[in-house]
C-alpha cells in the first residue's frame, strides 16, 4: 500500500510539471528530500513586499543603525580580535551614516512616519525575543540583507 502511494504521489509530481507552466519552476534537491516550488513567483511575491517597505526609508535606517550601534556591536562578544576591529570598523561607518542621516532629520529632510516606526517596533521586538548575545549574532548574520537594501535604495 506505501508502495502504491509513493508511485501515485511520483505520478502527481509529473503531471504537474507537465500541465503547469514551467517558468520558474525548480527542483530543489535538499538532501534526500526533492521539493519541487516556483521560485519566480515566490521571488515576484517577495519583491512586492519588499517594495511597500516604508517609503520613510531614511527614517527607518536611521532606526536600524542605532538597533547595530547600541545593541547588536556592543552585545557581540568573540575572542577573534580580527573580527573585534572588523566590528569597530563596521560601528565607526554606521555611526558616521547615523550622523548624516541625523542631520537630515534635524532638519526635516528624513520623514519618519508611522510605518516606519511600526516596522522598527516589529523588528526590535524579534530582537529582544532572544538573549544578548544570540541576538548580535543573528542581527550581525543578517547584515548582508540590511546592506544589500542601503545599495539598492535611490
Amino acid at each position: 500500500m506505501k508502495a502504491s502511494g509513493l508511485a501515485f504521489g511520483l505520478l502527481s509530481v509529473v503531471f504537474y510539471l507537465l500541465w503547469t507552466p514551467s517558468s520558474g519552476l525548480k527542483i530543489l534537491h535538499l538532501g534526500s528530500c526533492v521539493i519541487v516550488t516556483n521560485l519566480q513567483e515566490i521571488q515576484s511575491e517577495f519583491s512586492e513586499i519588499r517594495d511597500s517597505v516604508p517609503s520613510d526609508r531614511c527614517c527607518l535606517l536611521r532606526h536600524l543603525l542605532r538597533l547595530y550601534l547600541d545593541r547588536v556591536f556592543k552585545n557581540y562578544q568573540t575572542s577573534d580580535h580580527h573580527t573585534l576591529r572588523k566590528i569597530s570598523s563596521l560601528a565607526n561607518s554606521f555611526l558616521t551614516i547615523k550622523k548624516d542621516l541625523q542631520l537630515c532629520h534635524t532638519y526635516m529632510a528624513c520623514h519618519c512616519g508611522q510605518e516606519a516606526a511600526e516596522t522598527h517596533r516589529q523588528i526590535l521586538s524579534h530582537f529582544e525575543q532572544l538573549e544578548p548575545q544570540a541576538a548580535a549574532v543573528k542581527v550581525l548574520g543578517e547584515l548582508d540583507i540590511l546592506l544589500r537594501w542601503m545599495e539598492e535604495t535611490q
